[in-house]
C-alpha cells in the first residue's frame, strides 16, 4: 500500500504545483496603461482602413480612413453617400457632392478629433480622461479637450497586443454620437499632402460643377 500512498501524495502535489498556473492562465488581460496609449498615438504617423460609420441617425456608411499626424484625416465615403470629409489646415471640411451648397467648414480644434490628431498627445493630462475602463479584451478611454469641454468627447477603443485602435465614437456638443469602427489599420504609408487640402479639393468640386 506505501507505493500507491506515495503515488497518490505526489498527485495531490503535482495538482497543487499547478493550480497558480491555471488561475493566472484564466486571470483576465490588464487594462491597456494610459500612458502606453499615449505613446502608441505620438508613434502613428501615417494610416489607412476601410471604415464603418454608424452615423447619429442610425444609417450605416462604408469608405476609407486616411490619417496623417498630426492635424490630417481624410474619410471618403462610398456610394450613395459619395461624401468627403477633410480635416488639414487647421480645419475641417465637409463636402456634400450632392449639394450645390460650398462645404462646411469649421476649426479642428473644436471637434473631438483634435484629441487624437494633436502634435503631442498627452492623455494623462489633468482632465484630459474622464473615464477609462476595459473588459478583459478591450480598453475604452473617454477623452476631451481640457480647455474646451463643452465641445463634446471621443471614446476611443483599443486592443492590446500589440495595442491597435479599433473604433472611436465621437459625442458632439449637442450629444450626438457618430461611432467610426475600423478594419485592418495600415500604419506606416506614404499618403500624399493633396489628400488633406481643403483649398484643392474645393478647385476640384468647383471643376465639376462647371
Amino acid at each position: 500500500m506505501k507505493p500507491v500512498r506515495n503515488a497518490l501524495l505526489m498527485l495531490v502535489a503535482v495538482t497543487c504545483l499547478a493550480l497558480p498556473a491555471v488561475a493566472q492562465q484564466q486571470t483576465p488581460p490588464r487594462p491597456i496603461p494610459v500612458s502606453a496609449i499615449s505613446d502608441w498615438l505620438n508613434n502613428l504617423k501615417t494610416a489607412r482602413a476601410k471604415i464603418t460609420q454608424i452615423n447619429p441617425d442610425g444609417s450605416i456608411s462604408t469608405g476609407m480612413l486616411y490619417l496623417r499626424r498630426p492635424g490630417r484625416m481624410r474619410f471618403e465615403y462610398d456610394p450613395p453617400n459619395a461624401g468627403l470629409v477633410i480635416a488639414g489646415g487647421g480645419s475641417v471640411a465637409i463636402f456634400d457632392f450632392k449639394s450645390n451648397e460650398p462645404p462646411q467648414q469649421f476649426p479642428l480644434k473644436r471637434t473631438p478629433l483634435s484629441v487624437i490628431l494633436a502634435r503631442k498627445v498627452d492623455l494623462a493630462r489633468s482632465g484630459m480622461i474622464t473615464d477609462y475602463r476595459s473588459d478583459g479584451t478591450t480598453t475604452t478611454i473617454r477623452a476631451q479637450d481640457p480647455k474646451r469641454p463643452e465641445i463634446g468627447y471621443i471614446d476611443l477603443v483599443f486592443t492590446g497586443n500589440p495595442i491597435e485602435l479599433r473604433q472611436w465614437i465621437i459625442t458632439d456638443e449637442g450629444g450626438s454620437r457618430t461611432t467610426v469602427i475600423l478594419g485592418q489599420l495600415q500604419t506606416g504609408v506614404d499618403l500624399s499632402d493633396s489628400l488633406f487640402s481643403v483649398p484643392l479639393e474645393m478647385m476640384k468640386l468647383n471643376d465639376n460643377r462647371r
